[in-house]
């Protein structure tokens, strides 16, 4: 038995054999020269247009994140760029349309790659795109996801998104990538689907076919040939988990009956359908970006309209909180018309976007008002990357005029959190973004795997920074939530009820998991974990601390 280490981006433990995906397309030649320049050029845009054609109706068939970074990928085969890269590099290099179209796409890549950030998370996507253009030009398939003949532990190097988004739940166990992060479309689309994942995980293509792993998603582990008490241990945790399940309420109760909502993180009407199923008390955190994201024009306001009323309509009377765009230089949007910045998790993101487009900020506040008409929703609005009192006051000031309420905003920078009383008195409410307050207090990049250990969401550091937030919004009365990774934990759910928040928000298959911690504890064993917790000296002493002090941690992962 041996344990591999990566990055746990989807919770679920699973034990199954393993199954390789390696792709086996050989860099096509540069020569000989076509005969015919001309029919060569044909062949490439063709090829291009089937590929394109290809994803589209991939997108189509699926829904929620999966169609809609399908539909993202399938717009970089149509890039009128790469096709006329490549088709110059024909007509004037007399290069064959295969290692034109390679050589095309290789510039793309390398400018991705020097990027860093969101847009290096592209370059697997980029990638296949490339192979199926070319599989197709040289009458080779492509190497698609392995087919054993029974359920299985998918092991890769990467996934592209047509891999990913296509995959069935009830075959591929689990997902292992050696390469990929926490934001790779790998592992946008595990959570989406319901498979355990985890990326960045060295050696795992070294894992012979058929070989049984033992994969916890939320710890980022790979035990190889488990021995027999682990797989009891992950037996007993599924078994636990399901039984949890049917008793979500959407209000997470201590043992003594202290009350916290539950509630989902969602991106569209999709994932609002699977947030209600799941039993979530209604919508901590609806992010708006996936409508605005991959576009060289802003959507207007009937199709952001029609967009959130289709989320709002399935609320039922419980409450959506909308977060406004969180994009900018490291989500870049063309037609937000910002500059490159060498520095992008620190530059204009998020609500500083309105200072050089305010009219973007002014037609989505319009839009999600005019969306809750006629719906039962309890519509609530907040800003991502809020610095300042000033800021804060601003937002909710236009989000008032606008008719929405209540108004309030996301707490990600450090700043805020130390400035909590006189932030939180300029608002409606409060929501705890942990990924990011996280990265920003421990100056550790979100999607480093090399960094995850410090930018994990058990640092006593960040923490405290929870605990100076909640305390203001206690003595000002402001609810305080968390809508970050953090929320999904069920031993660190705990810690933040322990610590004053009144809501979680997390991803759907998290809240069976999280309700039943609440339920083994009561408060006051809550507020005394909590202390010892921000009492740590690492986030390694701290996750121990609440495993030893609650037994159900065992059973639920």
């Amino acid at each position: 038995m041996r344990e591999l280490r990566g990055i746990g981006v989807s919770a679920g433990t699973v034990v199954g054999p393993v199954a390789r995906f390696v792709r086996e397309l050989v860099e096509p030649a540069a020569d000989p020269a076509p005969d015919d320049p001309a029919a060569e050029v044909g062949r490439l845009a063709a090829a291009l247009a089937d590929t394109a054609a290809e994803l589209e109706q991939r997108a189509a068939a699926v829904s929620g994140p999966a169609a809609e970074v399908l539909e993202a990928t399938a717009l970089m085969a149509a890039d009128p760029g790469l096709a006329d890269g490549a088709t110059a590099a024909v007509r004037d290099r007399k290069l064959p349309a295969a290692r034109a179209v390679w050589e095309a796409f290789a510039g793309y890549r390398e400018a991705l790659a020097a990027a860093g950030g969101y847009l290096a998370a592209r370059v697997a996507d980029l990638d296949d795109v490339r192979d199926r253009v070319v599989a197709r030009l040289l009458g080779v398939p492509l190497p698609g996801v392995p087919d054993p003949g029974h359920p299985f532990v998918l092991v890769a190097a990467d996934l592209a998104p047509a891999d990913t988004a296509t995959l069935r739940p009830d075959v591929v166990l689990a997902i292992v990538t050696e390469q990929g992060g926490p934001t790779s479309h790998t592992a946008i689309l595990a959570n989406a689907l319901g498979i355990p994942a985890v990326v960045a995980c060295p050696g795992a293509l070294s894992i012979a076919d058929g070989t049984v792993v033992a994969v916890d998603g939320g710890a980022g582990a790979v035990t190889v040939e488990p021995e027999r008490s682990t797989v009891d241990e992950f037996e007993r945790r599924t078994a636990a988990l399901a039984a949890a399940r049917g008793t979500v309420t959407g209000v997470g109760r201590t043992s003594d009956g202290a009350e916290v909502a539950l509630l989902a993180n969602v991106g569209d009407a999709a994932g609002m359908t699977a947030a209600m199923a799941a039993g979530a008390g209604g919508v901590g955190l609806f992010r708006t970006e996936f409508l605005f994201l991959d576009r060289t024009t802003a959507p207007g306001r009937a199709e952001q309209v029609a967009a959130y009323r289709a989320v709002f309509e399935q609320a039922g009377g419980h409450r959506v909180v909308v977060r406004t765009l969180d994009a900018g230089a490291d989500k870049p949007l063309p037609f937000l018309g910002l500059e490159p910045e060498p520095n992008p998790a620190l530059g204009v993101r998020g609500l500083r976007t309105a200072a050089a487009r305010p009219e973007i900020l002014a037609e989505q506040l319009a839009a999600i008002a005019e969306a809750s008409t006629g719906t039962d929703a309890d519509v609530w609005v907040m800003a991502p990357m809020v610095s300042t009192p000033d800021e804060a006051a601003d937002f909710v000031g236009q989000a008032h005029a606008a008719g929405l309420r209540p108004a309030g905003i996301m707490v990600e920078v450090p700043a805020v959190a130390l400035t909590a009383t006189a932030c939180l008195s300029e608002v409606d409410f409060a929501s705890i973004g942990t990924n990011d307050l996280g990265q920003y207090a421990l100056a550790a990049d979100r999607q480093s795997a090399a960094l995850a250990g410090l930018t994990s969401p058990w640092q006593p550091g960040l923490l405290r920074l929870v605990a100076l937030t909640a305390g203001a919004g206690k003595e000002l009365g402001r609810p305080v939530g968390v809508c970050g990774e953090a929320a999904g934990d069920p031993g660190l759910a705990v810690v933040l009820v322990g610590l004053g928040v009144t809501s979680l928000s997390m991803t759907p298959r998290s809240l069976a998991a999280v309700s039943a911690a609440l339920a083994s504890v009561d408060l006051a064993g809550a507020q005394e974990l909590a202390a010892r917790v921000l009492a740590a000296r690492s986030a390694g002493d701290a996750r121990d601390l609440a495993r030893a002090a609650l037994p159900v941690l065992a059973d639920l992962g």
